[in-house]
Order: C-alpha cells, then structure tokens, then sequence
C-alpha cells in the first residue's frame, strides 16, 4: 500500500483548495487500504498493533501528542439539555466525525486520534457526555439520567446546534452504544459507524437475564453501583475507581500518571456520580428512565439492525466485558467490516491504537 504523508494545518491556515486536497487524499488512502485488503465483502480482519502505531497502514504520519494539555480552549454549546463543552480539530468546512467516549474516560481516549483525521481534512468533534468534563445541564431541575437513549438525543441534539446534518459517528464504551443507537434510529444522520466491541444496543429486559458466573463477575461495579455504599464509595474514590477500571480494562497498556489525570479531572463533573449511578441502575431496571424517552426505549428493546455503513474493532487485550464479534456480526445490515487489534490493546483502543482507530474512520467514510 502506498504510504501517505500529510502535514497538520490550522483551519485558519488551510486554504480551501488544500483542504479539498485533504479530503480526496483521505478518500484515496481509504480507496487504496480497502483494495489492498479486499475490504468490498464484510470479512474479519487481524491488524498488529505494531503495523497500528507506525503510520505503515495509518492515514497520516504525525508525531505523537504528549500527555498535558493538547486540545487547547474547549468550545462551548447549548444543545438540548445541556451546554456541552467539545474540542474541535481540522478544517471548518471538513466533513464532520464525531468522537465519543465512554466511562470512566473523558475526551482524552481521542487525544492521538484528533491530529490524525484533522490532517486528512476532517472536521473533528470530541464532546464531554453528560456527566463529564465542562458538559453541564442547562437547569437544575432536570433529572440527572444516564440511560442509553437520553445520552444519544444529547448527541442529536449537538448536531443540530453544530448545523450538522449528518457525520460519521465513532466511539468506544458508551460512546460506542450511543453512537450505535444513532445509526439504528436516526440513520439519517450517520454517514457511517466505528464502535468499538461491536453492537452495543441493550435494554432493561435483556438486563434482566442472568449470566454465567464468570460473566457475572465481570460486571461486579454494576452490582456494587446498585448499592447506596456503592453510590458514596465512587463519590468518595472516583480516581482510586477509574484507575482500576482503567487497569483491568487495560491490563497491558502501561499508561503514565499524567495520562490517567488529565482525564480523571472531567470526573470532577457536579453530575458525574449521577449520571453513573444512574445508568448502571437503569440497566438493571432499579430506577425508572423518563418518559420522554419511553418511544425510543421501545425501539431498542427490539434490537434494530445497523444499515449504516461500519467497522466494528476489537482489542486483543480488552478486559472489559464485550461480546465476541460473531455475535454480533447479524446486526450490521449495509457494508461491514470487522478488524482485531492485536499486540496487547484493550478496552480504550482509540487511545491505546490511534492510527487502527483512525484509520478505521477514514476506511469506513469511503465504504
């Protein structure tokens, strides 16, 4: 495959023949990855994290971002319920992908991934969730609810404020759920998907079905999360409980200290524990969702399947609970492809993989 090298402008310093220029070369490296590998037919896919990282198969050629500051002034928005607080990358006029992410993460797992796509002439959206970073409610009287389908019409609902029709939608964790619910219901307004672990739509009825014990364990935070002295021990131990997530999520991913910080902070959120608390518990159908979203839960409960046009990732070394990709494969109806990440990746692949995450975005856009 013909290597690509491009160079990181500022959308004040990309003029629009460049950034045109940007877009075709980002649509050619996919053109060419996809022939090179027979990507036309969905098929499974095996890619060393070694290969991943080298900019041998990625789609640019950029030095890695150091841990620290490195997204500059968050913007901020009113959309829906919230002012979200996002980090934007690349040119204006780029087409749109958004990147979403999970728990207990912040903006941060994209923070290698942004450089890369912003080069090849994509405008890049990092929102907060609810519950994270600077995303606040807009009123205090709302209900501080973590079920699936407020945390995707939050995301709709940032299009909109954003004037984005429709974007390629990529994620991890809950990110990656929530971007699956938008791609099953509001197609419209995905271009394509990348999720991390696959199809990621559940519901209070399937949350009702025991699992073998072994799986069982896994989940024991939810558990303990269905507990009052689980709400006040991650209120009391937020850093101590998403190092360890992060840890047994991640068990070869030797992350630094200011790498973990730099994201720990948006755990800070006034809402934060919540949110959390409260989507764990919805799931097990503790606590009741709103009935705004009654509709939406309904169409999910039925499992919908995905059209859009997706890739599906998987780490090698994800230590979270995940199912495996043939369980899933039945539920991506349009063009479709499926890609492990080997060489010790786990659960926050996009920041423990930037380029196969990247990559996977710009392949997918041109699907």
């Amino acid at each position: 495959m013909t290597k690509m090298t491009t160079e990181t402008e500022t959308p004040e310093a990309v003029d629009p023949q460049r950034r045109r220029f940007l877009g075709s070369a980002a649509k050619s490296l996919a053109a060419m990855s996809l022939a090179a590998m027979g990507l036309a037919a969905p098929q499974l896919l095996m890619i060393g994290a070694a290969e991943a990282q080298s900019g041998k198969a990625g789609p640019a050629d950029l030095p890695a971002v150091k841990p620290g500051p490195s997204f500059g002034s968050l913007k901020q928005i009113d959309a829906g319920l919230l002012s979200v607080g996002y980090a934007q990358a690349g040119p204006a006029d780029g087409p749109p992908v958004i990147l979403l992410h999970g728990w207990p993460y912040d903006i941060h797992s994209f923070v290698d991934v942004a450089p890369l796509l912003a080069a090849a002439g994509y405008r890049v959206i990092i929102p907060h969730l609810r519950g994270y970073g600077s995303t606040r409610f807009l009123s205090g009287a709302t209900l501080r609810n973590g079920q699936q389908s407020a945390i995707a019409v939050d995301i709709v609902a940032l299009m909109d404020a954003l004037q984005i029709r429709k974007a390629v939608l990529a994620g991890f964790d809950w990110g990656a759920r929530t971007a699956c619910i938008v791609a099953a219901l509001w197609p419209e307004r995905c271009k394509a998907l990348v999720s991390v672990s696959g199809y990621l739509i559940g519901s209070q009825e399937a949350g009702k079905r025991p699992l073998p014990p072994k799986a069982e364990l896994q989940w024991w935070y939810q558990y303990y999360f269905a507990t009052e002295r689980g709400r006040a021990g991650y209120d009391a131990n937020r850093r101590d409980f998403a190092k360890l997530i992060w840890e047994t999520a991640s068990p070869k991913w030797g992350f630094d200290a200011a790498t973990f910080e730099r994201s720990a902070a948006s755990l800070d959120n006034p809402d934060h524990v919540a949110i959390v608390i409260h989507n764990y518990r919805w799931r097990l159908s503790l606590v009741a969702g709103e009935p705004r979203y009654d509709e939406l839960e309904k169409r999910l409960a039925e499992a919908p399947v995905i059209g859009v046009p997706s890739i599906t990732l998987e780490g090698d070394a994800n230590g979270a609970p995940h199912p495996e990709p043939a369980a899933y494969r039945g539920k991506f109806s349009g063009k479709y492809a499926h890609r492990t990440i080997t060489g010790g990746i786990g659960h926050n692949l996009p920041q423990e993989a930037p380029r196969a995450f990247a990559r996977a975005v710009v392949d997918v856009d041109a699907f």
